[in-house]
């Protein structure tokens, strides 16, 4: 899961949807735009599997230690 969840394949899925809308925008297909808001789900899916496993780290590698109220 590490290796899939790196901020490549994020910009990958990015340039994916960036190329699907130039074309459909320069009329060379048109296709339905439910695969665009598809591929704007993965991106989201991989971004916050990204921001999961590096909240993860930072919290097992600085633990937080709260003062009692006097």
């Amino acid at each position: 899961m590490e290796r899939f969840a790196r901020y490549e394949t994020f910009i990958f899925v990015g340039i994916i949807m960036s190329v699907g809308v130039l074309i459909k925008l320069l009329g060379i297909s048109d296709f339905s735009s439910d695969w665009f808001w598809l591929l704007a789900g993965a991106g989201l899916i991989v971004e916050g599997t990204i921001s999961l496993i590096k909240q993860r780290r930072f919290d097992r590698k600085y633990q937080i230690i709260e003062r009692e109220k006097i």
